[in-house]
């Protein structure tokens, strides 16, 4: 089959609207988030299961590479080709329009298609006082459930550690270039995969109990984050215990559904906000709370006082956006952004992502969006911790908490937010993801590159603040630290000088990261940015065995395997 005919067969099932052909067509869709691009013959939207399947069919029938993609908004070029030195044509099958999502039980677990985001999630179990893996960040993007669980990914809720289910519905090529269908779900949909994907896309089954030998989520990882003399992080993408079919796979097979336990609601919560110019104090505070406390806490978010300015100034559109708008509307105006820069990047007279521009200016109109407290603590202290206790835990924080500042009074110090205060803090937490990125996109003129790290701290580790030789130093702009705190996951943007190599940089970088024991990256997985260890490159050559799913990723080889033994 050449190129025409799969295209006229993509088109024959799914129809006109659903297969986009050309570059100006496609550009959208070849493009990373952040970075990487490359080729495609073809950009194509089932709207069902059985469409997946049967251009999956069509796929494989004429040796083309497929790359899953839902709302493209990782950060490692994990969901676009990268170049254009595959050895086959590729296809890539934005899954966002099969967006189903059904729930279990009382609301205990559900089961996700594809293209489910994390905010239909959220906002599903809502009413059924119970809430998803992730609440913050990603969801707000549009990013999706199965995209999560792909990537390993993390997230800002301390107790529920990384992404991850061993019950899904998945197809995968096997050594014999035969597509097979594995259902793995715990559900009994059917023989036959018509029937089975048909059954799952109208709800057509029952289960008489939840309980399964499989788990639905990372249900250790309280206990692993309380063993804080491991030298091992707490979660990061190359943790062979966390890749598992669907979990961690990161498109190299196609995904139809994931089935994950959702969590109780606490009845009550309490941010405190935490401020002092010792690390030690932290790092005291971390390992006394994780190894003493009854309750976890629910939320441990970090923020350096550099990365506090950046986000109050380059990062106040976005708060204003969730604070006066919320999160529903967010994902359209994101996409629709997106479509903007991409004209207007094009056009020589204009200045690059105007709109940035635009509403950094509009930002500068508004008045102080920060509460006074926080505002003081700024100046006061270099390091900041957002803590969230729920339930029993707010008095256990508390009474802690007054103690030991009071105690030790060259420590720091805490103030209990009221409400308006908390939910500032998280948005400014939020707003800090991007800042740093519009910090170099409006001085693109006078800085250089932007390179954007996480990376895991062993839980042992009592020197996390990052100690840089000059020989970095003096290549870097601003090195602007956050992240999460009980995980030791941190978030780590440096924005280099004019000139500066930044691929040369990252090499340095990741091998200071190796002298620490840290691994990387943490929670985005290893994309095309990467390189994949040992552990993943066996993972991803036992799932897709021909190479035919997402090649390249974790700086793979992007040639086709021709049996299983390669």
């Amino acid at each position: 089959m050449n190129k025409q005919q799969l295209i006229s067969e993509f088109t024959q099932l799914l129809g006109n609207d659903k297969v986009r052909v050309g570059l100006k067509a496609t550009e959208h869709y070849r493009t990373g988030w952040r970075s990487g691009r490359g080729s495609a013959i073809a950009v194509v939207f089932p709207d069902t299961l059985l469409e997946f399947w049967q251009v999956l069919e069509l796929c494989v029938a004429a040796d083309c590479i497929m790359i899953m993609q839902a709302a493209n908004t990782g950060l490692t070029e994990g969901s676009t080709p990268s170049g254009d030195d595959y050895d086959r044509d590729i296809v890539i099958i934005n899954t966002l329009a099969m967006n189903k999502l059904h729930v279990l039980g009382q609301g205990e677990q559900v089961v996700s298609f594809p293209g489910t985001t994390l905010h239909t999630l959220e906002k599903t179990l809502k009413p059924l006082n119970r809430a998803p893996h992730s609440v913050i960040g990603s969801s707000c993007l549009g990013a999706s459930i199965v995209g999560g669980i792909a990537n390993n990914s993390g997230g800002s809720l301390v107790k529920r550690g990384p992404a991850y289910t061993e019950l899904s519905l998945f197809a995968q090529v096997d050594k014999n270039g035969q597509l097979n269908l594995v259902n793995h779900l715990g559900i009994n949909l059917g023989d036959h995969t018509e029937e089975i994907l048909t059954n799952l896309e109208n709800g057509a089954f029952e289960l008489a109990s939840l309980a399964t030998q499989e788990k639905a989520s990372a249900s250790d990882y309280i206990d692993r984050l309380r063993d804080i003399d491991s030298d091992i992080p707490s979660r990061y993408n190359a943790d062979v215990t966390r890749l598992y079919e669907a979990s961690g796979c990161a498109g190299k097979i196609a995904v139809f559904a994931v089935r994950l336990d959702t969590f109780e609601v606490a009845q009550k919560e309490q941010t405190f906000y935490l401020g002092t110019n010792n690390p030690d104090t932290l790092t005291h505070l971390r390992r006394h709370i994780l190894t003493h406390f009854k309750n976890i806490p629910e939320v441990g978010e970090y923020l350096h006082k550099d990365i506090f300015d950046i986000a109050a100034e380059y990062g106040k559109d976005t708060f204003l956006s969730i604070q006066h708008l919320g999160t529903d509307r967010l994902p359209k105006l994101f996409a629709i952004k997106g479509r903007i820069d991409a004209t207007l990047n094009k056009l020589s007279f204009l200045p690059k992502y105007l709109t940035d521009r635009c509403m950094q200016l509009i930002g500068k109109c508004f008045p102080q969006h920060l509460p006074k407290r926080m505002l003081e603590y700024r100046d006061k202290f270099e390091h900041h911790l957002i803590l969230k206790m729920s339930d029993d835990g707010i008095e256990e924080a508390q009474q802690y908490l007054t103690q030991y500042f009071s105690e030790n009074p060259d420590a720091g110090n805490f103030f209990i937010c009221d409400k308006e205060e908390a939910s500032k803090a998280y948005l400014q937490r939020f707003a800090a993801a991007g800042a740093a990125i519009r910090y170099q996109t409006l001085h693109d003129k006078s800085v250089g590159d932007i390179l954007a790290l996480d990376v895991a701290l062993r839980r042992n580790d009592l020197s996390w603040v990052e100690q840089l030789p000059d020989s970095l130093t003096q290549k870097i702009d601003k090195a602007l630290y956050y992240g999460h705190f009980f995980c030791y996951v941190f978030h780590q943007d440096y924005v280099l000088k004019k000139g500066v190599d930044a691929h040369q940089v990252k090499k340095e970088m990741l091998k200071l990261f190796d002298s620490r024991g840290a691994k990387y990256p943490a929670e985005h997985n290893v994309g095309h940015l990467y390189d994949a260890e040992d552990g993943v490159k066996a993972f991803y050559e036992e799932l897709d065995p021909t190479n035919s799913f997402n090649p390249g990723v974790g700086k793979m080889s992007k040639h086709k395997r021709n049996c299983g033994c390669c």
